[in-house]
């Protein structure tokens, strides 16, 4: 390999090996005084505003066997007919629209702590919908280093300014994590390739 090689090789690889270290999270599980830390700072956030409507006890179950390892957050939503905006807000009615400023907002809050989003789809009809099941409108699928990585986006975004538009938005929601048993999503080794 020749000098000039090098020069666009070494800091590609560098570049790649900071990737892996910012997506790949520190894998450590998350100690009780840190869930109680916070748990308390959700709470303070939440103040009774829209970001109120977060299911604290929901956190702290799925926080109980947290094994420091990343996780996708499944996300199933149903649109209100019309957002629905505290009086005198100059928003508009659109729930999807509302949805997409809270995803523009969140998207920085989410990079920070090395989380993106990995599948967003609307639905595009129906096939199997058995009687009184909620009828769904978008799937969503995020990528999370970490339970503590979560946990940190979470009491970043638990403000009216944000949450605001995901509660305008959202008639009914499902939210859990999972693990992928089989994956064709290779973050890791489509940012290798693109490099």
């Amino acid at each position: 390999m020749s000098i000039s090689n090098l020069y666009v090789v070494l800091p590609l690889a560098a570049l790649y090996a900071l990737f892996l270290l910012w997506y790949r999270g520190s894998g450590r599980p998350l100690t009780r005084e840190e869930i109680d830390g916070y748990l308390a700072a959700l709470r303070r956030n939440a103040g009774g505003g829209s970001a109120g409507l977060i299911h604290l006890d929901d956190v702290e179950r799925m926080l109980e066997h947290d094994d420091g390892r990343e996780f996708i957050m499944h996300n199933v939503i149903r649109y209100r007919q019309k957002a629905l905006y505290p009086p005198g807000s100059s928003y508009g009615d659109s729930a999807p629209a509302a949805d997409r400023r809270y995803g523009k907002a969140i998207l920085p809050h989410l990079l920070r702590y090395g989380s993106l989003p990995v599948f967003i789809a609307r639905r595009s009809g129906s096939f199997i919908e058995p009687e009184g099941i909620d009828r769904w409108d978008v799937v969503a699928m995020v990528r999370y280093r970490s339970r503590r990585d979560f946990l940190r986006f979470a009491v970043a975004i638990t403000n009216d300014r944000i949450t605001l538009h995901k509660w305008a938005a959202i008639e009914n929601t499902q939210v859990f994590p999972v693990r992928p048993i089989v994956s064709l999503i290779f973050v890791r080794g489509a940012v290798g390739v693109l490099l």
